[in-house]
């Protein structure tokens, strides 16, 4: 009678221990499944992260112009779309260079030959002076509408991460000092590069 019970009492501990092991080793399964879960968001997370990157919009202007009326489009247009976290190349080069440059940002003309917006006939418009009368005009225009300087809204385009870029060849051939650029223009920039950024961009503009 007592072997029986001793019998029995053994068989009930080995089931006991038998099912602590399963139990273990179902915990250790499920433990592992929830770690392998964790990796797989954390993947996924990753792949979201990386996708939304590649969905910036991407912009590049190429800024040929250095007249008062024409520096005005790239910088407003730049600063709109830096403003709505796109990323901004503005690429400035011949004429365009002016608008970087300290000195001449400050003194852009406004042409009154050929162009056929101004309420000057050509003949007129090509006496002396002509042309220091109506940049003089445009600027009263500018400040009497608190309209933003061409000097403030390039310090606005940096400041919002725009990338402005100073072409080297211009550079060199218009014999400027790379010292006489905005602080945080970019120099050493050649046309192969231009039209890299270009070819990445979502929006390209020549003005």
């Amino acid at each position: 009678m007592s072997t029986d019970s001793q019998q029995t009492g053994d068989d009930i501990d080995g089931e006991q221990a038998s099912e602590t092991e399963t139990t273990e080793d179902e915990l250790r399964a499920r433990i592992e499944e929830l770690e392998a879960t964790v990796a797989e968001l954390q993947e996924l997370e990753d792949a979201m992260a990386a996708a939304g990157d590649d969905g910036q919009k991407k912009m590049t202007i190429i800024a040929t112009k250095g007249t008062l009326d024409m520096a005005y489009p790239p910088l407003i247009l730049a600063t709109t779309a830096a403003a709505f976290d796109w990323e901004v190349v503005v690429f400035h080069t011949f004429w365009g260079l002016d608008i970087l440059h300290e000195e001449n940002s400050r003194n852009l003309k406004l042409s009154s030959v050929g162009n056929p917006n101004m309420p000057v006939p050509n003949i007129v418009g090509a006496l002396p002076g002509m042309d220091r009368m109506t940049t003089r005009m445009m600027n009263k225009r500018i400040a009497d509408n608190d309209t933003a300087t061409i000097e403030e809204l390039v310090d606005l385009s940096l400041d919002l991460g725009v990338e402005l870029q100073a072409c080297q060849m211009t550079i060199e051939l218009m014999d400027y000092d790379e010292a006489d650029f905005y602080e945080g223009v970019t120099t050493g920039v050649g046309a192969a590069t231009a039209l890299q950024h270009m070819s990445e961009s979502d929006v390209q503009l020549m003005i």
